[in-house]
């Protein structure tokens, strides 16, 4: 049975923008300057920065405060709109109007950003600290607009006894001595300890230049598509975490992401290796979903806690999720023997909608589909081991040969398969379209299989036999 144990609280302090995506086509140039002429098919405004931020972080449930600048400017009742019900809000007042960030996006590339407004972040109060008292960790959000610096001194009190995440800015404040993780990306990091070479080598020394600089426990410097170098004080070891696979998509607000799922790990006890492995994970995963401009990130309610689903049966939860706009996830199999592919396929599916049901073949199905011998897990214990699993919200079992009917049934919002099929290869992706559903692939770690541990099992007792033998 699944443990209900919630997420631990976090605090979130730093500068929020108010982030403006329009899309479009881009088909002819004007007639009037060498400029293309976008017709705009969606237009999307939502929280940037640490709102963002903020907003990631309270996905599943996890209780978080947000402390920031905000006005009485538009923009600046924006984010409280869209942030009403997510996260709680402790505002410092705004000298000025927040900043607006808009992108003209064209076929899926960006073609300019504009940037409009800014202003000067107001005193702190005593529910600064109170917020900071009461977290299980914090992460610094730093835009350059100095929110940071504003609430510096109750940051310089609290980095001693709560972990503590600064994500950078060149034009921003310095960290505070003993924050647990700085997470600079690359570029940030050049600009911060100068020269051009981007060799490993290279960033591990900037990321010690920068660990002993500020006097913080570690520097984890993220390098995209190579994954995340953490850096310590002085001459140590450094220590890359490569990215799970390659993500395509739009990647903007994955440092937020990453980020966000950092400190929300070590609010829960992780170490720093085990949050930033986590954290790749999830910024991959969320780079591959669409990243900010995905819609299910900005539904208008927000997702419930995870303790609500657990236990359901696949049919309640579904209607549960659908009711509050969330996106259902389904994924499919027989399960026999569960190993490292099936746990990565099934967290990252998780991680793209808001509840993940897995439709398992029968006992019956199964022995079809595999032949005499199978399964070697009867269904109920298959059932008991996905259900025990985390990302896994319900299990709904088929006899079929094939899971159609069950989808028609459950109608999610994205099927979910691993290895190397191609989405038009997928029988199941034209009942996904009957709906408007839609079917994706994810990377699968190669070599790991049933049938290769089931070989290689009956290999191992036919040795064990033959030497026991008189």
């Amino acid at each position: 049975m699944r443990k209900n144990i919630g997420p631990k609280p976090l605090v979130v302090v730093g500068d929020v923008l108010l982030d403006e995506d329009i899309e479009g086509v881009a088909t002819r140039l004007s007639p009037d300057a060498c400029a293309p002429v976008v017709d705009v098919t969606v237009d999307r405004r939502h929280p940037g920065g640490a709102g963002l931020a903020a907003a990631l972080a309270a996905r599943g449930g996890r209780q978080v405060t947000l402390v920031t600048a905000l006005g009485d400017d538009p923009a600046s009742e924006a984010v409280r709109r869209e942030l009403h019900g997510r996260v709680h809000l402790v505002e410092l007042p705004l000298e000025g109007t927040l900043p607006v960030k808009t992108r003209v996006i064209a076929s899926g590339r960006p073609l300019v950003r504009i940037d409009r407004g800014g202003g000067t972040p107001g005193e702190p109060d005593a529910a600064v600290r109170d917020a900071l008292a009461g977290a299980h960790a914090v992460l610094v959000a730093d835009y350059g607009r100095h929110t940071a610096g504003a609430v510096r001194e109750q940051l310089r009190a609290v980095a001693p006894r709560t972990p503590l995440v600064w994500d950078p800015h060149p034009k921003g404040d310095d960290p505070v001595p003993g924050a647990r993780l700085v997470t600079p990306n690359a570029a940030e990091t050049r600009a911060l300890c100068g020269g051009d070479d981007e060799t490993l080598r290279a960033y591990a020394a900037r990321g010690t230049e920068l660990a002993d600089r500020w006097r913080v426990s570690g520097v984890a410097v993220t390098l995209g598509d190579r994954g995340v170098l953490l850096t310590r004080p002085g001459a140590g070891t450094p220590m890359l975490v490569p990215a799970p696979y390659r993500a395509t998509g739009d990647p903007c607000g994955a440092g937020d992401c990453f980020a966000a799922t950092t400190a929300a790990a070590l609010a829960d006890g992780a170490l720093p290796e085990e949050a930033l492995q986590r954290a790749v994970a999830e910024a991959a995963a969320f780079v591959s979903a669409g990243g900010a401009t995905n819609p299910a990130l900005w539904r208008t309610t927000p997702p419930a806690p995870p303790e609500e689903s657990a236990g359901a049966d696949a049919f309640t939860l579904v209607e549960r999720v659908r009711a509050r706009g969330g996106t259902v996830v389904a994924t499919g199999g027989c399960f026999d023997l569960l190993h490292a592919g099936h746990v990565g396929l099934l967290e990252s599916a998780r991680r793209i909608g808001d509840c993940l049901i897995v439709c398992l073949n029968s006992d019956a199905s199964l022995t079809r589909r595999k032949g005499p011998g199978r399964p070697l897990n009867r269904q109920s214990d298959r059932v008991r081991v996905l259900q025990a699993l985390g990302s896994v919200d319900a299990v709904a079992v088929f006899d079929e040969d094939t899971p159609q009917n069950l989808l028609a049934k459950l109608r999610p919002d994205v099927w979910v398969k691993g290895g190397d099929y191609s989405v038009q290869d997928l029988p199941e992706a034209e009942t996904l379209r009957e709906w408007g559903g839609q079917a994706v692939v994810l990377p699968y770690l190669d070599g790991r299989s049933t049938t290769l541990l089931a070989r290689r099992a009956a290999a191992v007792a036919g040795s064990s036999s033959r030497a026991e033998a008189p």
